[in-house]
């Protein structure tokens, strides 16, 4: 495998990351517990769309086939998708989402505070737009997690029922292959282990904060690297992609 074609997968990765979750989490808009919160659900997930839309144009050009970041975003089956399987779950209730993206924006700020020194020039330069986005994201989260682990009996049960139930997702998020070592070499994209190292240690002070008990697991749910992904993709993507795949010659 080449540099190019790491960095290629490297880059759809994180488009497929970004779209899929960003279309999760626009499934909120109109069904937030207030008017507030469904704005800044809402943009979180354009925020991500946004995101989405840098990573699969540079991923087409990287590719160089004359596929556009459309033709990536609605032209391609579950199998041909490496988004983590976090992102794909169900939005479930209000204290499932916050859970959800507190773990992924913690580990959105450490990727990409490393990707922003990337030798490559414009995944730096996507990865620094990027970090502004998370730090809102992270503290909006943070700071839902206090107000329900500190909150009432119903919401601290609630918020550990999603931490249980999210946990056994978050080992897939470091995973690495024979081409992130490629690309790491190069000076393109930085140790995972050291990610994981400083994610772990401030999500687990989060939680100890607010008395939320880590799950004793070994066991992790994994496939996305393979393109092998839970039942909720095909489903999302049969919503995402029906209007241009029912039209595919029509020009928008």
């Amino acid at each position: 495998m080449t540099r190019q074609d790491a960095l290629f997968n490297y880059v759809l990765k994180l488009g497929d990351q970004s779209l899929v979750y960003g279309h999760r989490m626009s499934e909120w808009c109109s069904k937030a517990p207030m008017l507030e919160e469904d704005l800044a659900l809402t943009n979180i997930a354009l925020d991500y769309i946004g995101r989405a839309r840098a990573f699969l144009s540079y991923a087409a050009e990287l590719e160089g086939k004359s596929r556009s970041e459309d033709d990536l975003a609605y032209k391609r089956g579950e199998r041909e998708f490496y988004n983590n399987l976090m992102v794909e779950l169900p939005i479930g209730d209000f204290a499932f989402t916050m859970a959800r993206q507190f773990l992924l924006s913690s580990y959105e700020y450490f990727l990409f505070t490393g990707l922003a020194q990337s030798k490559d020039e414009k995944l730096a330069a996507i990865a620094n737009k990027v970090i502004k986005e998370v730090r809102y994201h992270w503290t909006h989260s943070r700071d839902w997690l206090m107000r329900l682990g500190l909150g009432t009996s119903v919401s601290h049960e609630k918020l550990q029922r999603a931490i249980d139930e999210l946990w056994i997702y978050t080992d897939e998020l470091f995973e690495t292959g024979p081409e992130d070592q490629l690309l790491k070499s190069a000076g393109i994209v930085f140790n995972m282990d050291e990610i994981k190292t400083v994610w772990t240690e401030l999500v687990h002070s989060i939680l100890k904060e607010i008395d939320i008990t880590i799950p004793e697991t070994t066991f992790s749910q994994t496939g996305s690297r393979l393109g092998i992904h839970t039942e909720h993709l095909g489903h999302l993507l049969a919503e995402m992609q029906y209007l241009v795949r029912a039209y595919p010659e029509a020009r928008w």
